[in-house]
């Protein structure tokens, strides 16, 4: 009984049978499950996306201007009209570190730090999730940015490199590594070695440098911590079997697509998030539609000018109209993102969508003079983690002195409208408040984040 009690019986969910050189993954099992934890059969694990458009949006035709649960959508967010009980548009919210800072904005998205010549990023709310959700994947997180860089940054404040195409992604989830596993753990022993020779090395000349240079030193020491540590990580599960992905699904995701295809590019790249999650590879992804300045054209509605050239519009009517068609598509996009989420059942045989909370965005409001106020977001999912949605949530109705959205005789907005987007109508309504938020809905312990000054309610 005392055996019992120790859990000397529990297999690692990860283990195989090994014997001639082949191997074989074994199937989930009771005795992989320690005791008292069989609320972790029924308990599906905790996922986060994070999805970021450049350039804000056309905000005369995105603002909702009505807050609470009898909202109607705008013209641009129409097609998330489908999934109403299940996302949140959110109004009001900012970074006061991207304020003025324009196309920099993207930087700081993820992680409410500050931008100056002297300030240093801070971590991204979603490599804090990963910080918890790592152990149990084999991607501690997923990146990909159809141009420009990633949306992650390190604890450190150095930016996750990002991948863009389609095939170059499935394989980097789900193909054995080239040349087979054993070369593979011999590339990963020799960097190993490499790491642990250069960290003996700047451990002995840090005896004879000043604070400056030690200050620099630590920053190095912990690239090589995290080096380090990625490069354990991927030794540890080289024997773990990679799952099995089904015909249909390697035909739809493991391909490439020319960018003269954006919708297609979008909804593939959507693919292989819901595979991942569905496949537990990994918890957490995030999917840049394009950086501030490089967000390609999308020809097959149209469109031959990139994003940035139509945010700055000059209000030119032909290029308004083609930004917010510009913006509808891009939503489109994230509106199948939810479809295939709520329609793809994870391990226990829930939706995906219930267990994952999906958040789409811009770290600007009017592109054509950069206002970084009022941010566009729509948050999505995560029911099971306590999120209750079907509501406008505006935090511009809860500052005082908010005389109301500037509207015209047919009920339209005006131009008055662009300085809300410029300024902040709420100085309280912190972007790093909604990111605590999710934080905390995905399990980490933390009272704050990035410049939070209070958790949202929701």
């Amino acid at each position: 009984m005392s055996n019992y009690l120790s859990h000397s019986w529990l297999i690692d969910r990860r283990h195989a049978l090994r014997a001639m050189g082949s191997l074989v993954a074994l199937p989930m099992l009771e005795c992989m499950v320690p005791l008292r934890a069989a609320e972790k059969t029924t308990t599906s694990p905790r996922r986060s996306a994070f999805i970021y458009l450049a350039n804000g949006v056309h905000s005369l035709n995105y603002q909702i201007t009505k807050a609470g649960k009898d909202y109607e959508f705008s013209r641009s967010l129409k097609p998330l009209e489908k999934h109403r009980d299940v996302i949140t548009p959110i109004s009001g919210l900012h970074h006061p570190g991207a304020l003025s800072h324009h196309h920099n904005c993207i930087s700081v998205w993820l992680t409410g730090g500050k931008l100056g010549p002297s300030d240093k990023n801070t971590i991204s709310v979603d490599q804090k999730m990963a910080e918890l959700t790592a152990q149990h994947t084999r991607y501690p997180s997923m990146e990909v940015a159809l141009t420009g860089d990633s949306l992650a940054w390190t604890a450190d404040g150095v930016r996750l490199p990002s991948l863009r195409r389609c095939s170059e992604i499935f394989a980097s989830l789900f193909e054995e590594p080239k040349g087979g596993k054993m070369a593979q753990r011999r590339a990963l022993r020799r960097k190993g070695s490499v790491l642990d020779a250069n960290l003996a090395e700047v451990r002995r000349l840090e005896k004879n440098m000043g604070a400056a240079d030690k200050g620099r030193l630590n920053q190095y020491l912990t690239s090589v911590r995290e080096a380090e540590i990625r490069t354990r990580r991927a030794d540890a599960w080289l024997d773990t079997p990679l799952p099995a992905i089904a015909e249909a699904d390697r035909k739809r995701t493991n391909r490439d697509i020319a960018q003269t295809l954006a919708g297609d590019y979008f909804r593939t790249v959507y693919d292989l998030m819901v595979l991942a999650f569905q496949t537990d590879v990994t918890r957490v992804a995030t999917f840049s539609l394009g950086g501030e300045g490089d967000a390609f054209a999308i020809p097959e509605i149209g469109i031959t000018e990139s994003r940035h050239q139509l945010s700055h519009h000059g209000g030119d009517a032909g290029y308004m109209e083609k930004l917010t068609n510009y913006d509808t598509f891009a939503i489109e996009q994230y509106s199948y993102f939810l479809t295939r989420l709520s329609e793809t059942k994870d391990l226990n045989g829930k939706p995906l969508l219930n267990s994952t909370m999906a958040l789409f965005g811009s770290g600007m409001c009017y592109g054509h003079s950069h206002g970084n106020a009022n941010l566009p977001l729509v948050l999505a999912g995560g029911s099971d983690l306590g999120l209750k949605h079907g509501s406008h949530l505006d935090f511009n109705k809860d500052a005082k002195g908010f005389g109301g959205y500037s509207l015209g005789p047919d009920g339209a907005l005006t131009t008055a409208h662009y300085q809300v987007c410029s300024r902040p109508v709420n100085s309280d309504a912190h972007m790093s408040n909604l990111l605590l938020l999710m934080a905390q809905r995905m399990g980490v312990e933390t009272d704050q984040f990035g410049d939070s000054n209070k958790v949202i309610a929701l």
